[in-house]
């Protein structure tokens, strides 16, 4: 028998989907964005759409690469503990960890909405200081420690808690909530740890405002007629498990990341995963974009998976001007020149994480994402060129972030063969390197 099993390169073009702008004439902007590469791709390959967990469900970024690496049946750490990996902090196993960020308070209706963030130049020194005093306070037996993630960011360690499960402070979409409380989820597994930990953040939370009103850095900034940064938010509970398995264990073969951000750079740590950072240029998409895939050529000599991530077309869908998307897109494009020629030996496949939808007020949106994936000996389906409208009438259909990584480990010639085990770990994929049996050789 011969071995012909493939590499997979993933490449995930971060916000990818959208919605109809009618300054496109009714398309998307990836509709409407000239992507001749993509087309090739599309024309050689089997295509669909990428809606992660189900149609107008929406997601963050770091779940929908947790289900694309084949992780959705394993806990997700939580983004604060990714944050610190990907920014070379160590933070502690078994801790419950809280994204904690400084932001300006606005009374309105009996209640605080969440006005100014820092100022990641400007305001390095004051929120250094502010952080300062608000760390290393004790609460119902809970001591409360930052550590520093970023200009007026910090990561919360509640040592001695005994859950993680509560909910944010931070309400993320701050036109239409307020500073909430945090509250210890129904669905915790210790609900009297979690009751603890929230009243405890609780408790922490309003003293850390009373601090920060009166702290003499928010006076100064209150004459100079600065926002002060009286609020500390928290977001994205997390614990990191010791028991968390690499991706090799979970999946069966190596895997390895190109990464622009700290999210990626602590997701691919969190993993086990080999990884090479290149950060965006956004001053040349097409170059940014070649100089990853010729990265990931290179990893792909010596890792089954290879995962590249661009976060310029979700940037760009967040500045809410779909001209200006539809031209990312197309510069991001130009960039992807090596990959018909790269899918002649190995699969290649290419989508979103979701929709970030450059028209309304939506941050994210469950709007289908294209999706395309080409491989040697793969016969392709009638589809010709890429986007929402093509895509939505190939092989593929609709696909769930659960289902990429199988299809691909197929078409790659590694699925799991469902009825053998070759190991004590069930495998996404049929492992590279099973243990062998220790044999003795008489001489």
């Amino acid at each position: 028998m011969v071995d012909d099993r493939l590499p997979i390169l993933l490449v995930i073009l971060d916000g990818l989907g959208d919605r109809a702008a009618s300054e496109l004439d009714g398309q998307t902007p990836c509709e409407a964005a000239s992507t001749p590469n993509l087309d090739a791709l599309a024309a050689v390959g089997i295509n669909g759409v990428h809606v992660p967990f189900g149609p107008g469900r929406a997601t963050s970024s770091e779940h929908a690469h947790w289900a694309l690496f084949g992780f959705g049946d394993i806990a997700f750490p939580g983004r604060a503990a990714i944050e610190a990996l990907g920014v070379g902090l160590n933070p502690p196993v078994g801790v419950p960890l809280f994204h904690l960020a400084l932001r300006a308070g606005i009374p309105r209706d009996n209640v605080l909405h969440l006005g100014a963030r820092a100022r990641p130049k400007q305001d390095a020194e004051a929120c250094a200081a502010l952080f300062a005093a608000l760390s290393g306070r004790t609460k119902a037996g809970i001591q409360f420690d930052l550590l520093p993630l970023r200009t007026g960011e910090s990561v919360l360690c509640a040592h001695g808690a005994h859950s993680h499960e509560v909910s944010d402070s931070d309400s993320l979409f701050d036109h239409l909530h307020p500073w909430m409380r945090p509250t210890a989820l129904p669905e915790a597994q210790d609900r009297v740890a979690a009751e603890a930990l929230a009243s405890a953040l609780e408790t922490w939370l309003i003293e850390s405002h009373r601090i920060l009103l009166r702290h003499p850095i928010n006076a100064e900034r209150r004459a100079a007629g600065l926002p002060m940064l009286d609020v500390a938010v928290t977001k994205w509970a997390s614990v990191l498990d010791p028991a968390l398995p690499s991706f090799k264990t979970a999946i069966g073969v190596r895997g390895a990341a190109i990464t622009d951000t700290a999210l990626y750079r602590g997701l691919a740590r969190v993993l086990g995963m080999d990884l090479v950072d290149i950060p965006y240029d956004p001053t040349d998409a097409a170059g940014d974009m070649h100089r990853r895939i010729a990265a990931a050529a290179e990893l792909l000599k010596s890792n089954a998976f290879v995962h590249v991530h661009v976060k310029a077309t979700d940037e760009a869908g967040h500045s809410k001007k779909p001209h200006f998307k539809r031209d990312v897109i197309a510069a991001t494009d130009a960039g992807l020149s090596a990959l018909p020629e790269l899918a002649r030996r190995a699969v290649v496949a290419v989508t979103g994480d979701h929709a970030s939808p450059s028209v309304g007020s939506l941050l994210h949106s469950g709007d289908p994402t294209p999706f395309v994936v080409a491989a040697p000996s793969l016969r392709a389906d009638a589809v010709t060129g890429f986007g929402e409208r093509h895509a939505l009438t190939g092989e593929c259909g609709r696909l769930r972030a659960a289902e990429v990584l199988p299809l691909l480990l197929g078409l790659a010639n590694r699925p799991f063969f469902i009825g053998h085990r070759p190991g004590a770990h069930p495998t996404l994929a049929l492992p590279d390197a099973p243990e062998p049996m220790p044999v003795i050789f008489e001489e």
